[in-house]
């Protein structure tokens, strides 16, 4: 009985090891695309996917404005405390207070790149960037300030 399963898991595990080999003969003999990307040799031409998601980051135009409103709906939607939205009050020219972006923190260290944060923000105001190449020697640099200094608010973002 031992002897009969013990030649029976062998068989077994020869054959799917002969299915999986013949699989790669076959690629290896019918080159139709290479999936497969020398990585770093290629970095001058390396392709990423348009739906890969590397990193937050902030847009700014060229007058170094952004459309985040301090709403902190990424904050929220952010399942493990990545994003830290720092506000302050602003008066309008009207004379009204009005909540406005102070610092934008994110914390790369603690990001699983879930994409949350991009889906819950109302303006369009944060996005996945491709850059991947996040090693550092002190953890202190993977926290990042991700609204430049001196930015503001786009006119007409609500």
């Amino acid at each position: 009985m031992f002897i009969t399963n013990y030649i029976k898991e062998v068989w077994g595990a020869v054959k799917s090891l002969a299915k999986g080999m013949k699989l790669t003969g076959y690629y290896f003999t019918h080159h139709k695309e290479i999936i497969t990307q020398e990585y770093p040799d290629n970095r001058a031409e390396l392709v990423l996917p348009e739906r890969f998601r590397g990193e937050v980051v902030m847009k700014h135009d060229e007058h170094n404005e952004h459309a985040c409103t301090g709403c902190t709906a990424c904050e929220l939607a952010c399942p493990n405390g990545t994003i830290k939205i720092i506000t302050k009050f602003d008066i309008s020219p009207e004379g009204k207070k009005k909540k406005a972006l102070d610092t934008f923190i994110y914390h790369l260290e603690l990001c699983t790149m879930c994409n949350m944060c991009i889906e819950a923000c109302p303006t369009d105001a944060i996005k996945m960037a491709q850059n991947f190449e996040h090693s550092v020697y002190d953890r202190r640099q993977l926290t990042k300030k991700l609204n430049r200094p001196g930015s503001k608010i786009r006119e007409g973002v609500e």
